[in-house]
């Protein structure tokens, strides 16, 4: 088995995001190759109703698919398709948006004025772009979960993992998205395919991320890299991006340690990307806006039979 090395460690940054919504960006509107299939990262947890509640009014998307993961709080939600409904703590919703859609995400707090969660836009392959949009919801109580012996708990919202397969399926990337929980002082060893692209995200708690980039050798087995590797520490907000291998190791903190654990096949596709409109080429994006301005951006004809 091989650890993957910590490429690099980032905090998430403060964002004015939508109507006025105050939140952090762990990545995203730069070059995100690294983390190919996916787009950006936002965590908008926030304990200010002032600075949340104003919502992302209507708004366009085209050739990704968003993915909402509430911890605490509601996301009222609506689109031009006809669609509504509300997503809750514990609940995911995977919109893919394809050719295109309009559509609203107003949050409200709960009853403590938290407004929990995660947004996490993945690129769709060329060959996608201009499908029909669609959903995927899911509550809570039908997000698998794999429990160790030691206490580590993964929450599995999309691929397989530990013997058990997420809810979320039919995604191009064909991605693995995670909740993983490990419990105060437990090192934990959680597999990753070679092919994949991978991040974690923390927050809640800290822990240490093995860290064998550099000049040296990546531990084995009986290695105990604590005491040969500088291991990446990272807290609550932190963000980080892993090299290649085939498992990713972390030593949980006194606290535990809470993280999202993402990974996706890489697309390698070129990538013309402005706001909330993500194609291949400018003249596509640019047929895109001109479609918004002409009122047809809905009537985007899709693949050719």
């Amino acid at each position: 088995m091989s650890i993957r090395p910590v490429h690099k460690v980032i905090k998430s940054k403060p964002t004015l995001e939508g109507a006025g919504v105050h939140l952090r960006r762990a990545f995203g509107f730069g070059n995100t190759t690294d983390f190919d299939p996916f787009l950006l990262l936002d965590d908008f947890r926030n304990d200010i109703p002032a600075d949340y509640l104003a919502g992302f009014p209507w708004h366009p998307h085209r050739g990704i698919e968003t993915i909402t993961y509430v911890l605490a709080g509601t996301v009222d939600h609506a689109d031009s398709i006809g669609n509504h409904g509300a997503i809750e703590a514990g609940d995911i919703q995977w919109m893919t948006a394809g050719r295109g859609i309009i559509h609203q995400e107003m949050p409200k707090g709960d009853q403590a004025g938290r407004m929990h969660g995660f947004q996490l836009w993945a690129n769709l392959p060329s060959s996608l772009k201009m499908t029909a949009p669609h959903y995927q919801e899911v509550k809570a109580p039908e997000i698998a979960v794999a429990t160790e012996d030691d206490g580590t708990q993964a929450r599995i919202i999309c691929g397989s993992f530990w013997g058990k397969r997420g809810p979320v399926t039919g995604i191009a990337a064909d991605p693995i998205y995670l909740d993983v929980t490990v419990p105060p002082g437990k090192r934990k060893r959680l597999p990753v395919d070679t092919s994949r692209n991978a991040f974690a995200y923390v927050f809640a708690g800290s822990g240490k991320f093995c860290n064998a980039s550099g000049p040296l050798a990546v531990p084995t087995e009986g290695v105990n890299w604590l005491d040969t590797a500088p291991p990446a520490e990272a807290e609550d907000r932190s963000l980080i991006l892993f090299d290649s291998g085939d498992e990713v190791v972390v030593q949980a903190g006194d606290q535990g340690i809470r993280f999202l654990l993402v990974s996706g096949k890489p697309l390698k596709e070129p990538v013309a990307w402005y706001g909330p409109i993500v194609m291949n080429t400018q003249e596509q994006l640019r047929k895109a806006f001109d479609q918004l301005n002409e009122g047809t951006f809905l009537e985007a004809e899709g693949p050719k039979k």
